[in-house]
């Protein structure tokens, strides 16, 4: 893994955390899953593989979160929402590129559905009500948004944030952006699968590593070990 001022500094902010000079925000803790969609906006079981999008945060959690759930097939970290110029990690965190860090989620629709999955990412990947930020992380690279990839997915999305509000889901307002995926592109090697290659990170510690738990206690039926 190559050396990077911005991730070693998360890695100090993460063991700040751990003294307990900042408080937690890192994952939603919920004593419940939020509902699943209404299964008559969610897309069927359908043969082959699909592809899904999502931006909440550090990329590590979320990757990590999805890594973990069955049917699943592969979870990249990258960036999505500017162009391919400035999708590289340093010129990302200046906050000025239009990108969000995003994890692109390879899955199986016949083992694990789109609302399935957009149930695990408003429950447990991150918290849709933070905008331009999760926990310590913040700025625009770090927005809650849902990059879709057909149309039936762009409308599932949109209508799962209203079900969602209706049902006073959260206490607070859900910021989610859901917008059509122009381009993916995954981030340098040394960002893929972060949580299993440094578990022992501050950072990792305190802020991912709940979410799996998390997943495992919400999700029994759907966690897989990595």
């Amino acid at each position: 893994m190559r050396p990077s001022l911005l991730p070693s500094a998360r890695s100090l902010l993460g063991a700040a955390l751990l003294t307990g000079l900042m408080a937690c925000g890192a994952g939603l803790a919920r004593s419940k899953p939020v509902p699943l969609p209404d299964p008559k906006v969610d897309i069927p079981a359908a043969a082959g593989e699909q592809t899904a999008v999502f931006a909440g945060g550090c990329f590590w959690g979320v990757e990590a979160v999805f890594d973990h759930v069955k049917g699943v097939r592969k979870a990249t970290s990258g960036y999505a929402g500017g162009n391919a110029g400035t999708a590289e990690y340093e010129t990302v965190s200046t906050g000025r590129t239009g990108h969000a860090e995003s994890v692109r989620v390879a899955y199986d629709p016949s083992k694990v559905s789109y609302g399935q999955l957009l149930k695990v990412y408003f429950s447990v990947a991150h918290d849709p009500t933070q905008l331009n930020r999760q926990s310590p992380d913040v700025g625009t690279q770090y927005r809650s948004e849902i990059f879709t990839t057909t149309p039936a997915q762009q409308t599932i999305a949109k209508a799962y944030i209203a079900q969602l509000t209706a049902a006073k889901a959260f206490a607070a307002p859900i910021v989610t952006r859901v917008e059509p995926l122009k381009a993916f592109y995954p981030a340098e090697a040394y960002h893929q699968h972060y949580l299993s290659q440094h578990p022992d990170d501050p950072y990792i510690v305190y802020n991912d590593a709940p979410k799996l738990v998390h997943l495992k206690q919400l999700f029994p039926s759907l966690y897989k070990d990595g």
